[in-house]
């Protein structure tokens, strides 16, 4: 997509510059001063609208940041979940301690109340075994009767009835004992549970709340990867609007060049009519003076000769071709990869034309933009991945000028120059390249 934006502002100004060449003045008509008023229009259009795409990318940048923002007081939330949850988990972790101890302590009473409970055991059961032998019964009333006195009577009942609530007392003890046993016993169980229950959930809880942490730290990911896109993209989009301001302004100027070629063009013709006139009339009058003189001829004019190549370009570099125009890459190749490994290799104007364009791109590197007018048809040559530029923005290159050296700059791997010929102009989908190597 970057390519395609900054094609787009390219297109423009590779266009622009052809009508900057140097043109002969029989090349420069009405008709094209128009078509060049017709183009600053609609470079004017295109700058607008490429403005309307920033505002568009500033508005989605403000979305995502906003996204963001949400995203960040969630997570946040969350944050603060896990560490509620992380200390409720280590609050529960030591009730459970506590517990455990309060356990190990019950587990000790309780081993002291199982002796106890034995020892009753034991004595219930000589009692029970003393019964046994005594026909099964304690016969209280031949104790009783047995007395000798009154007052041994008394003494009597009084250790019949202390021994009948002791035994009263063992048995109540025995079993308020084992209730207390198995009361204990289950209250630490159930409390044991659930706090192991408690500690289970909130276990439950951290693992779903740090997943949904994972699945937003996800998500801002690609929010800050979509801002960065929309980031590089207004960039883009910025620098093909200053290549359009400045092919809008240029083109202002190659129109007044126009037009004052076609006035020199109109005062010269004007000055050819009137020294034939003024020829004329001369001779007119030395014949009818009877004159003998006979005029001098007008000098033949020079001959011009033709370029020492045959080709309409020159080739921009001495080296090998590595890639041709077409499918590379799963997209397509708009010009030819020139390679050469060796050191300060020049980089040559293709044909006389005007620098349209002199600077650093993120993706072409060190590059240049040449427009050319060749046979009243507009070329656009450009030349990138080069090390260094010697010449700038408008500057006029002659037909195997040095205009830089051979480099590895930008979106390039190895040295090479990439080189692209355009019959025309740019435009989005490349249409207009052809293929250099059938035109030098």
């Amino acid at each position: 997509m970057k390519k395609q934006i900054l094609s787009l502002a390219i297109v423009s100004t590779l266009s622009l510059g052809s009508l900057l060449s140097p043109l002969s003045v029989d090349q420069v008509t009405a008709n094209s001063i128009t078509e060049m008023q017709k183009e600053k229009n609609e470079l004017k259009n295109k700058r607008s609208g490429i403005n309307e795409e920033i505002n568009e990318k500033n508005s989605k940048i403000g979305e995502l940041q906003n996204e963001q923002q949400v995203l960040n007081d969630q997570i946040k939330k969350l944050d603060f979940a896990v560490n509620d949850a992380e200390q409720k988990i280590e609050a529960k972790n030591k009730e459970i301690a506590q517990t455990t101890e309060e356990i190990e302590i019950l587990e000790v009473e309780i081993a002291e109340l199982k002796k106890r409970i034995e020892k009753r055991n034991e004595l219930l059961k000589d009692k029970a075994r003393s019964f046994q032998e005594n026909g099964g019964t304690v016969n209280y009333i031949d104790v009783l009767l047995g007395a000798q006195s009154f007052s041994d009577f008394v003494d009597r009942v009084s250790a019949v009835t202390t021994i009948v609530q002791a035994d009263k007392d063992i048995l109540e003890q025995h079993k308020k004992d084992k209730q207390d046993l198995e009361t204990k016993q289950q209250q630490v169980e159930t409390k044991l549970n659930s706090l192991k229950d408690m500690k289970k959930d909130l276990e439950v809880l951290k693992v779903q709340l740090n997943s949904q942490i994972k699945e937003k730290n996800k998500l801002m990911s690609t929010l800050k990867h979509e801002e960065e896109q929309m980031h590089a993209e207004k960039l883009d989009l910025a620098e093909a609007a200053d290549v359009l301001a400045a092919q809008e302004a240029a083109m202002a100027q190659a129109i007044k060049l126009a037009q004052e070629r076609e006035a020199e063009r109109a005062r010269q013709a004007e000055l050819e009519r009137k020294r034939k006139a003024e020829a004329a009339a001369a001779a007119a009058a030395s014949k009818s003076s009877g004159g003998n003189s006979t005029p001098t001829p007008d000098p033949e004019p020079a001959a011009v000769s033709a370029p020492s190549s045959g080709g309409m370009i020159i080739m921009p570099a001495s080296g090998r071709i590595t890639s041709g125009l077409g499918a590379r890459w799963g997209s397509y190749h708009a010009g030819v990869d020139i390679a050469n490994r060796g050191g300060n290799v020049p980089i040559y104007a293709a044909a006389d034309g005007v620098v349209i364009r002199s600077y650093y791109s993120s993706s072409y590197g060190n590059a240049i933009f040449v427009a050319h007018s060749i046979n009243g048809q507009t070329w656009t040559t450009v030349y990138a991945h080069m090390s260094n530029r010697s010449v700038s923005d408008g500057a006029f290159v002659a037909r195997g000028q040095r205009i830089g050296t051979m480099g590895n700059t930008g979106q390039s791997y190895g040295q090479h120059l990439h080189f692209e010929l355009h019959k025309g102009s740019w435009n989005a989908s490349k249409s207009n390249a052809v293929n250099p190597a059938a035109y030098w």
